[in-house]
């Protein structure tokens, strides 16, 4: 065994916060209402009883405590996972179990702990557990995880999700073990020991099974073992010397433990393939119990297993895993398995031993043991006693056997069926490693592992661990992924001795107690320290015995499988499962007998002797006290930017080197009583410059450092070490201020050359003054430390990891902390440019530090100086700056995973910038270079790239779309893109800034967010509750305003949203009217003028007869009511739903009396209202929104409880029918509404459960509707008595339920029953003509729209068989089953053997409509063109001349045009010209048969274009109507002949006609007709004019207005069936047309309401939309622009549909590619969110826009900015962050008068921010601004700021160069970027002009004098981008002519504007910037 890599020589850290634990649970229990803790609470906590009472008490309470409270109690803990994302909530779940009680508590460091769930349950919690299930989701493969908790008891395990499902899954076993894995869980059978004793050897049972998920089944598990012989064979898992000792999540595996090989193994677990499956379930050809190849992996057979265990008195059965793991010897087993065979066969099988076992299990048993037995009989559930771990603790060893009854007597063989279909397994166990037995192994003690863990080292290395509590051993097995991540490959095994460990998984390390008691942190296997814990000294003792311990929990750590940047941080620790404990508390294990006996006690202080329960880097310390204390171990390093350079030491050292280091800074940082926290950057500089070799104390700058820390860490005393409050963030920012700068390096750089101030430099001070001067010894480097070879490297990452802080503005203040690092291993490896870069990066800073220490040039060599060391310097600044002047650009080295923001900001230069689309693909290799440890000097040059080659054809919006996109998919957000630098940042705010204007309405959410449309993401996140149903419209307040009157009666119409109709009818109040007019819960005003020859009575009579006629008005209104409500109610499930009164009382004037009908005045129709009562149900029912949440209790609970009612809730339930959620209602209710046999709730049922499930062929309705139509039933079947209603709507249900289907045997039945004939006997005469029609209508719903490609119809001949029910003739003869039923004829009715065309004409002719609807199907639609001789015509009633003109204008659906001239050319030519006296024609019949062919094509214009609000459509029904009524008006000679009636009729038809095509606008002039029809009561306007008037006023704000009617297929039948034109004449007439059909228009109703919804305040508002029409036959492709809110067109007509500018941000929704996304937009209310632009107001405020704020500028162009007041920024915007700014920078206030001019600038700056749509630019404008106003005072510290600025002046330039047509793109596009240019360039020449002379001294290469001006020389060459120049060959000095200059500077990529700029320095003149004869400076 390889032993210990590397152990630091013996040092110590310090363990932080100490405090002892008491689980939580235990508190909270005491106080839990339940009978075990009465007993709790007498009995003291053992810590107490340690103390009072010495030794003699200890014995007792120890015994007393220990074996009977806390055997009960276990509990396990885990780092919390409660979904909170980027912020790190760190707490700990406690999950606690004792007695029949599991508390699941959380609680933090900073919060105390609550209880988060308390369960109890019924009998002894065995088990508790945390585990994940997966659900499967029906879509996709994406898995859903649900969070569970399961609680095992004896015979069921309970399992509670956090979602607040809960399930009970029964055992079909004993359970001895429950495992969490990835996939659900895993169960250990409990295993009979004495089975194969009592027994032959039988086939085993598999003793491991599956559960994937609560309501699946259990199954078994197969493994794979390694084969030895004939490779492995798959089998089920059913060797019960195997137990499972750990399993774990991530990576999924299973490790088990062989109690008699004594080996442990590990299984990878996964999912179960298909070959497999079937290995394991193949059946050879056996009688009866058909054998499965199962195995088992043992070694002897089951008898001598047993024998030599019994034989062992240590053995496997009392040490081991504690309670529950190893086989309890003597628990009885369920069944005797060997009782259940009838054949053995027996196949001889391998197994992982070397011997072999015989066995036959068959896998019948397999599946009757799991599936034959009840839970109670299989599982007995035995007193406690059955439990392992009561029986196994207890005192006084019991015998072996018998502890349980057998079962299996009580079970008899016969109820065993052998021929049971197999469990098909779901998981596979594959064995992945075992140990190898060891010949010394110690055969008595069990070696079983007592935890097992993963962990990981500091370098990445993964680790198996488990602990061998006998061998006082922790083996580690260290183990990798293979590539494709799917294989662990297990390597080599190392022991560390160990009495005890626990992991710390985000400190990757692992805590060891060792033999003699000290703690000892160990990561991976490499020895770190010892852990000192305060309070607790280290034992010096040695124990006789061994040290008993208490048993610890297995615990399931578990390590991820993505190791990333893991050493540092663990970032995926949330989504870890927690580690599951077994059922054990800290009970004491007994070896032979208590230990108590032979323990000395030798010292009194307590010692460490368990660990459990690690968290994080926590952890608790069971000490022999009892007591337990929770530790936490520190972290490797608290600072961002210590934890940075550590990870890129770690990324580029070979891993031991990096091991060493790590080790030795983490025990120089955690020193007991070392510094604190603070001084961390300090020490770990001095830490590192000592591996390195540098002498800390020598170096005067690191020297100086200690300035603040008196002694190094390592001298210091160890004490404690002191809590500071300040965090090192603060002293990090302290460092690197300028400040401290000063301060710290005074010393260094003031007094210099008065040396004598420094005794220590005076011998060096010499030597300091030039670089080039040999330095003295002192300051050589030392050779030997472990780190000198590797300076260069080191020197490189840590180069790059500077880098990548330049780019992030939170990390920037520790860049420069870095840089004195950074310079001085640059100065000694003398690599000149990078201490220029550093100097330009620092001025101020670097040239303080001369110092070098000399490398002998002999070891040099040594060092290995890596290849991608260059000797030109990386600087991301400038690789960027060169891509936007479009130079060639070598790719820049990163490291992966520590330099994200570097690769993701190069990339995004390159994709957006250079443009090449493939850069963050295929091509990262052109801009990006991997930097890997072992790089060798070979690497090729990088291959440089000519700009040029950019595909240019790419526009600039893809790029932008491209790069937003791929800034999301690394999870780049807006406050990341707020830390980068401004001038870094701005492309990419451009390229967010242009996809703001026209996103895909198809991105995420988190795009969105980026781009910052928050209306897009909003309403992407509603797309995502769609599951939720809670979130309907909860962007529209549904509550209703409060009631104007408190007494105000109740209308039912309360619920329609007010702010969106007040948004669509805005100008008047015509929502009210209709509410009047729809009203029936009020009495009616009865106003009849007593004349005086009127007595009183017969007054009172006038009276009520009056108030009869407008009630037959009132009984009407439901049906429109209903419409009117539609689905505009969310119900609360606690309330039952509101129905309002039908109020049939009258009041009449003067003085109000009540009229009321029932005063037995006059006769009143008996059941009048049982109708009328039926609609009000339905009306109120329609109310509910199909999205609420309804259940089957809650229908229940609104059943009425007196019987009047009934009539209501029958409606009620239809209602519920039409929304969809009947369906849920539980069929025992439908069922027991049903055999009330009351007939009204019978018709509402069956019409409701049929629309709920429409075109679904459902078996179980259409058995339900069977029943209720003799047609359907069996001939012989007995007769039921249906009423005739009942079964006319069972009928329509058929045609529902079958809808669309083409269903054979229901198409040949219905077309039989159109024609029934009555009879038998006295049945079937009345109302024939409803149920021939409902025939007729279902028969069409069936075939609908099938045409003549009906499948297998051909011999029913339906439409010639139709066509004879419509016109007459012979009867045929009854076909099939019915032809029993009619043989004796009617008692009543005399038909003959001719078809009675009056019956069934109507249903035959719609039947022919809807079968061939929309097929323009010319030959059918000529057999309904009207007669065209008046002879047939006379033959045909006009009513049914309606009917044909409608059923042919449906067939000739295409032919359809919206005028008048097409409705004409309906009307046949004999009637269109003029006549002939001299006939003799009907004058009569002509007027009815043109008034009824008329109102039909009418009708059949009102279907095609319903919903559409088609204003041809509309004009021309209009003009029909107003003929009309002009006609009727006339009471001349033209309305006698047609007749009021039929007059009245087409009217009706015609105006429901024209509501159809404006349905849910609301329009004015329907709405006028229906007002005044409503007002006409008297004469013949009856029962069923009214109910047209009123549906067509219904249909006209069908929902309130949010909905409309759609034209498909489906939607055209339920109209017809709706809008049938024959009306009832009284309340209780269903002889035509059954009334409850009247509802079923709501089938066709769609939502098509786009509701704008303003996101910030989330009220409705106006916006303007632009809708593109598909092109079509009549129409070329067009747009029209709409005001939202607005009802769209069917979507199938559009192609786009789009919110336009200016005033709100641009959306558009693309329909050509699915419409799905705005299908759920308009389902859930059609909110669509709209983000208002700045600048802008509503359109409430503002219709006309002049308010606006660029209105003002429109009037004077240039004024705007000045005339703009800061004050008024309210108006226009609501983002708080511009209203503060112009709060506290905009306004003149006392202090500010001098800064006026700045004042005026920053308004000017908001208002370019508000008007250009880009608030989040204020930032970077302040920040240019405050960078160049720095540079005019001349107080610039640092040049980063000139580096931004120079890169958004390179984006301008390369805006400007591209042309000015892109301008508008480009953010700064105001005159603010130019003026700021001008200022920076004024303050750099004018420097240049007295300081020429340093510049030359520079760029000649010579050293600076003291005095110059650095800073600013550093600036202006930042800002002018001159190269260091010191190593270049090319001196631009000495150029002759310009020509020669240009040259010369080209190579080294000198912008020509910056040249010249140079040139005067260059030629030597001193006096000031002149220029060559020529060249002008530029301004810009």
């Amino acid at each position: 065994m390889s032993e210990v890599v590397y152990e630091e020589t013996a040092t110590m850290i310090a363990a932080g916060e100490l405090q002892s634990f008491v689980p939580f649970g235990r508190e909270h229990c005491r106080n839990h209402p339940n009978a075990f803790n009465l007993q709790l609470r007498e009995l003291q906590p053992a810590s107490e009883l340690w103390s009072s009472d010495g030794a003699a008490g200890l014995v007792g309470s120890l015994q007393e405590v220990s074996l009977q409270e806390r055997e009960k109690e276990c509990w396990q803990l885990r780092k919390g996972c409660v979904g909170v994302k980027e912020e790190d909530v760190e707490f700990e779940e406690e999950l606690y179990t004792a007695g029949n009680v599991v508390i699941w508590s959380q609680g933090s460091r900073t919060q105390a702990s609550s209880v988060y769930k308390a369960f109890t349950v019924d009998s002894l919690v065995q088990q508790a557990l945390w585990c994940n299930f997966a659900v499967p989701q029906n879509k996709k493969d994406v898995e859903e995880v649900e969070q569970t908790v399961c609680i095992v008891q004896s015979s069921c395990v309970n399992i509670h999700t956090v979602t607040g499902k809960d399930f009970i899954a029964p055992l079909p076993f004993q359970v001895s073990n429950v495992w969490a894995t990835k996939f659900g869980l895993l169960l250990e059978r409990k295993n009979a020991a004495t089975d194969a004793q009592l027994n032959p050897p039988g086939e085993p049972l598999p003793t491991v099974f599956s559960m994937l998920h609560p309501l699946d089944e259990i199954a078994p598990v197969v493994c794979k073992p390694l084969g030895l012989f004939e490779g492995s064979r798959v089998q089920y898992l059913s060797d019960c010397t195997t137990k499972i000792v750990f399993s774990c999540c991530q990576p999924s595996i299973v490790v088990s433990y062989d109690t008699v090989q004594a080996i442990h193994s590990v299984w990878l677990l996964r999912k179960v393939t298909h070959d497999e499956r079937s290995t394991v379930l193949q059946c050879p050809a056996e009688p009866v119990g058909t054998p499965l190849g199962l195995m088992t992996s043992g070694f002897m057979t089951s008898h001598l297993r047993n024998i030599s265990r019994l034989d062992s008195p240590g053995g496997s059965g009392t040490t081991g895993l504690g309670p529950g793991t190893s086989c309890p010897v003597g628990s009885g087993s369920p069944l005797h398995y060997s009782a259940l065979h009838s054949h053995h066969s027996k196949i001889m099988t391998s197994s992982p031993g070397l011997h072999s076992r015989i066995h036959s299990p068959s896998i019948s048993n397999m599946a009757a043991l799991s599936r034959a037995h009840s839970p109670g009989m299989a599982a007995p559930s035995f007193s406690g006693a059955a439990r392992f771990n009561t029986s196994f603790h207890s005192p006084s060893p019991r015998g072996h056997h018998g502890l349980l009854p057998s079962p299996n007597s009580t079970i008899n063989e016969t109820m065993l069926v052998p021929e049971m279909e197999p469990i098909i397994p779901d998981l596979c166990m594959e064995q992945l490693w075992s140990e190898t037995v060891t010949a010394g192994c110690h055969r008595e003690l069990s070696s079983q592992a007592s935890k097992v863990f993963l962990t990981s080292d500091l370098c990445e290395n993964r680790y198996l661990c488990y602990l061998v509590e006998s061998h006082q051993q922790l083996r580690c097995v260290k183990f990798i992924e293979s590539n494709n991540t799917s294989q662990l490959i297990f390597t080599a095994v190392t022991t560390i001795p160990a009495k005890d460990a626990e992991p710390l998984q985000n400190i990757d390390a692992t805590l060891v107690l060792e033999a003699c008691g000290s703690l000892v942190l160990y990561t991976g296997i490499t020895r770190v320290s010892k852990v000192f814990v305060p309070g607790l000294l280290s034992p010096t003792f040695s124990l006789t015995n061994q040290i008993p311990h208490l048993s610890t929990p297995v615990e399931n750590v578990s390590t991820p499988a993505n190791a990333g940047s893991r050493h540092l941080q663990r970032l995926d620790e949330a989504v870890m499962p927690s580690p599951v404990s077994e059922l054990r508390g800290p009970n004491i294990k007994h070896h032979e007998g208590s230990f108590l006996e032979d323990y000395t006690f030798q010292q009194s202080t307590p010692y460490i002797h368990a660990l459990r329960d690690p968290v994080c880097n926590r952890v608790t310390l069971e000490l022999s006290s009892g007591t337990m204390l929770r530790i936490s171990i520190p972290e490797i390093a608290t600072s961002e930017l210590v934890r940075k350079c550590l990870q890129a030491i770690c990324f580029i050292l070979p891993k031991e080197a990096a091991m060493k280091v790590l080790v030795k800074w983490y025990n120089i940082y955690n020193a007991p009583g070392g510094p604190s926290a603070h001084a961390e950057w300090i020490l770990f500089v001095t830490c590192f410059m000592t591996l390195m070799g540098y002498n800390t104390e020598r170096l005067t700058w690191t020297r100086n450092l200690h300035f603040e820390v008196p002694l190094s860490p390592v001298i210091a005393a160890k004490k404690a070490r002191p809590s500071d409050g300040g965090s090192d963030e603060d002293w990090d920012y302290l460092l690197g201020s300028h400040y401290h700068r000063q301060m710290t390096f005074q010393p260094i750089c003031g007094p210099v050359e008065s040396s004598g101030s420094n005794s220590t430099l005076t011998t060096e001070a010499d030597g300091l003054l030039s670089v080039s001067s040999p330095s003295s010894p002192s300051l050589k480097l030392d050779t030997s430390a472990p780190l000198f070879p590797h300076i260069p490297a080191l020197f490189y990452v840590l180069h790059l990891l500077y880098q990548e802080l330049q780019l992030d503005g939170l990390q920037r203040a520790r860049a420069s902390s870095l840089v004195c690092v950074l310079q001085q291993l640059a100065r000694d490896l003398q690599l000149e440019e990078y201490v220029d870069l550093y100097w330009r990066d620092y001025p101020s800073l670097i040239s303080g530090f001369t110092e070098t220490c000399l490398i002998d040039q002999a070891l040099i060599g040594q060092m290995q100086r890596p290849s991608f060391l260059r000797a030109e310097p990386p600087c991301v600044f400038s690789w960027l700056s060169c891509c936007l002047r479009g130079e060639e650009i070598p790719p820049f080295p990163y490291l992966v995973g520590i330099c994200e923001r570097t690769r993701l900001l190069v990339l995004s230069y390159a994709l957006y910038v250079i443009g090449d689309e493939n850069a963050t693909s295929t091509d990262v290799s052109k801009y990006l270079v991997k930097l890997s440890a072992g790089q060798k000097s070979s690497a090729g040059e990088p291959h440089y790239r000519r700009q040029s080659s950019v595909k240019a054809k790419l526009s600039s919006e893809n790029l932008a779309e491209q790069l937003v996109v791929w800034l999301t998919s690394e999870g780049f957000t807006l406050k990341d893109l707020e830390s980068v630098p401004f001038g870094v940042a701005l492309p990419i705010r451009e390229a967010i800034y242009r996809c703001r204007e026209q996103p895909c309405s198809d991105w995420s959410e988190d795009v969105c967010l980026l781009i910052g449309r928050q209306d897009l993401t909003k309403q992407a996140h509603k797309m995502t509750l769609a599951k939720s149903k809670a979130s309907v419209g909860s962007g529209l307040s549904l509550e209703p305003p409060a009631a104007t009157e408190a007494d105000e009666e109740e209308d039912g119409m309360s619920d329609i949203i007010q702010e969106v109709t007040g948004l669509i009818w805005s100008q008047d109040l015509r929502v009210q009217e209709v509410r009047r007019l729809l009203q029936s819960s009020r009495p009616v005003r009865v106003s009849v003028v007593q004349l005086p020859e009127v007595s009183d009575h017969e007054y009172i009579e006038e009276k009520e007869n009056k108030l009869l006629q407008m009630c037959q008005r009132t009984m009407a209104l439901p049906v429109g009511r209903g419409l009117f409500t539609l689905f505009s109610y969310h119900p609360v499930p606690t309330e039952p739903l509101p129905v309002p009164k039908l109020n049939l009382t009258g009041r009449a004037p003067p003085r109000n009396t009540m009229v009321d009908l029932n005063s037995g005045n006059i006769d009143v129709p008996p059941n009048m209202t049982s109708w009328p009562s039926f609609h009000n149900g339905v009306a109120a029912g329609l109310k509910i929104a199909p999205a609420s949440q309804v259940d089957s209790a809650w229908i229940a609970y609104n059943k009425p409880k007196s019987p009047e009612l009934a009539n209501e809730y029958a409606g009620f339930l239809m209602a519920l029918g039409l929304n969809g959620h009947l369906t849920k209602l539980a069929t025992l209710n439908i069922h027991d509404y049903l055999t009330k046999g009351h007939e009204m709730t019978s018709i509402g049922l069956l019409l409701g459960v049929s629309s709920a499930k429409l075109g679904t062929m459902d078996m179980s309705i259409t058995r339900l509707l069977s029943i209720h139509i003799p047609a359907l039933l069996p001939p012989t079947s007995t007769e039921l008595d249906v009423p005739h209603n009942v079964q006319v709507a069972a009928v329509i249900g058929i045609g529902l339920v079958y809808q669309g289907t083409g269903h054979r045997h229901n198409a040949e039945v219905l077309l039989s029953e159109i024609g029934r004939p009555p009879g038998p006997e006295m049945e079937y005469c009345t109302d024939r003509e409803s149920y021939s029609l409902a025939a007729g209508l279902a028969l069409g719903m069936v075939c609908l729209g099938h045409g003549s490609n009906l499948i297998g119809m051909t011999d029913l001949n339906v439409p010639e068989q139709l066509y004879q029910y419509m016109v007459g003739g012979h009867r045929r003869a009854q076909a099939g089953a019915n032809r029993e039923r009619h043989k004796s004829p009617s008692y009543q009715i005399k038909e003959g053997d001719t078809i009675n065309v009056d019956v069934t004409c109507p249903g035959a002719t719609l039947a022919l409509a809807m079968i061939y609807l929309k097929t323009n199907n010319r030959s059918i639609a000529d057999w309904l063109k009207p007669p065209d001789t008046w002879f047939l015509l006379d033959f045909i009633k006009p009513e049914f001349l309606l009917l044909r003109t409608l059923a042919r204008c449906l067939i000739m659906w295409d032919e359809i045009l919206p005028n008048t001239e097409w409705v004409k050319s309906n009307i046949p030519q004999i009637m269109r010209g003029t006549f002939d006296p001299s006939e003799d024609i009907n004058m009569e019949t002509m007027a009815q048969a043109q008034d009824y062919i008329t109102a039909g094509a009418c009708m059949a214009l009102g279907l095609r274009f319903a919903g559409s609000a088609n204003s041809d459509a509309f004009d021309c029904l209009y003009e029909f109507a107003r003929t009309f009524m002009k006609i009727m008006s006339f009471a001349g000679t033209a309305a006698v002949q047609t007749g009021y009636y039929n007059l009245q009729t087409g009217l009706s038809m015609i105006l429901l006609a024209m509501s159809m095509v404006m349905a849910g606008t609301g329009d004015l002039k329907v709405l006028q007709l229906c007002r005044f029809f409503h007002k006409r009561t008297g004469g013949e306007m009856n029962y069923g004019f009214h109910m047209a008037h009123h549906m067509a006023l219904g249909l006209l704000f069908l929902g309130g207005g949010r909905y409309t009617l759609s034209t498909s297929n489906s939607s055209i039948a339920a109209l017809l069936c709706a809008l049938y034109p024959h009306f009832p004449a009284h309340s209780t007439d269903n002889r035509y047309h059954l009334q409850a059909l009247r509802h079923l228009a709501v089938l066709a109703a769609e939502p098509r309401l786009l509701v704008p919804v303003d996101v910030d305040s989330l009220k409705p508002c106006y916006a303007l939309l632009e809708v593109t029409y598909k092109e079509t036959k009549w129409y070329d492709e067009t747009t029209v622009e709409l005001m939202a809110p607005t009802m769209l067109p069917e979507l199938h007509l559009l192609k786009r549909v789009k919110v336009k500018g200016p005033r709100y941000w641009e959306l558009s929704i693309d329909l050509s590619k699915e419409t799905q996304h705005l299908k759920s937009i308009l389902s859930r209310d059609g909110v669509l969110y709209v983000k208002l632009r700045a600048g802008q107001l509503p359109y409430k405020d503002d219709p006309q826009g002049w308010k606006s704020l660029l209105a003002s500028t429109i009037n004077h162009r240039n004024s705007g900015v000045r005339a703009f007041k800061a004050e008024t920024i309210s108006e226009f915007t609501s983002e708080p962050a511009l209203l503060s700014f112009a709060e506290f920078f905009c306004k003149t206030s006392e202090g500010m008068k001098h800064r006026e001019d700045t004042l005026v600038l920053f308004s000017a700056m908001l208002y370019e921010c508000v008007t250009q749509e880009c608030p989040e630019m204020l930032p970077t404008y302040i920040a240019i601004e405050q960078a160049v106003e720095a540079l005019r005072r001349g107080d610039v510290l640092q040049t980063f700021p000139l580096w931004q600025l120079r890169l958004v002046v390179e984006l301008w330039d390369r805006r400007v160069l591209q042309g000015s047509a892109n301008r508008h793109d480009a953010l700064l596009t105001s005159e603010f970027l130019p003026v700021m240019k001008n200022i920076v360039d004024v303050a750099l020449d004018s420097w240049l002009k007295d300081n020429s002379s340093v510049l030359r001294t520079y760029m000649r290469g010579e050293t600076l004098p003291k005095d110059a001006q650095s800073i600013m020389l550093a600036c202006f060459l930042v800002y002018r981008s001159i190269p260091c120049l010191r190593n270049t060959h090319t001196h631009l000095e000495g150029s002759s002519s310009l020509g020669d200059l240009l040259s010369r500077s080209r190579q080294l990529g000198i912008p020509l504007r910056d040249l010249l700029r140079l040139v005067p320095v260059l030629s030597g003149s001193a006096t000031g910037p002149q220029t060559l004869p020529g060249f002008p400076l530029p301004a810009f």
